[in-house]
């Protein structure tokens, strides 16, 4: 199972869940035809700590890619850059204690400008950081090439259009298509050697 657990723009606020990038990114699967199931666990509203709060009930189905894309709102509200970071590395690391072979891919986003220069740095530098030291595989900016453009944003110029979901759609197959492709190598490497 590939988890993606997020906020509203994991769940498709104002498109739907079908037409959201998880749904896309199944879609994309299937055509690769590779043999992995997407579960879209997005909650609009969400923030890190609520993603925290709700992880360990997630994880009673096996888990074998968690996309992370958490830390949108808890930027919107002003929080943390470090209770964000803390709250996202424990979603990581209870992950990691039930499925051992989990493979993680984090999503990185942006602070908006209005928080200041040093907060916009930090919230940026983050999801770096904690990609690094967990060795979790980064999408740079989930919404490279849709921020900012009204046309592939609804009016709330926060939430992508459908359109806005294929370019992210997009942005995040380019990042766990390989992952996956590795995933499945090794399931495969494990069979023929006798494995369950």
């Amino acid at each position: 199972m590939v988890l993606f657990l997020g906020n509203s723009l994991t769940a498709g606020l104002g498109v739907g869940e079908d037409l959201a990038f998880p749904a896309l990114v199944q879609a994309k699967i299937d055509s690769a035809g590779l043999p992995f199931r997407v579960v879209n666990a997005g909650v609009s509203g969400e923030t890190s700590a609520d993603g925290l709060r709700r992880i360990d009930w997630l994880l009673r189905q096996p888990v074998r890619v968690l996309v992370l894309e958490l830390g949108a709102n808890d930027a919107l509200r002003g929080q943390d850059v470090a209770a964000m970071k803390s709250n996202l590395r424990q979603i990581i690391e209870r992950t990691r204690a039930r499925y051992p072979d989990v493979e993680v891919v984090l999503a990185g986003m942006e602070a908006p400008p209005n928080l200041g220069p040093r907060y916009t740095a930090s919230f940026h530098d983050a999801f770096r950081e904690l990609a690094r030291e967990e060795h979790a595989t980064l999408i740079p900016f989930l919404l490279e090439g849709v921020a900012g453009i009204p046309r592939l944003n609804q009016a709330d110029r926060i939430h992508p259009t459908a359109e806005g979901h294929r370019i992210v759609a997009a942005n995040v197959w380019r990042v766990l298509e390989p992952v996956l492709r590795r995933v499945a190598a090794s399931a495969r490497t494990h069979e023929g050697a006798g494995g369950d």
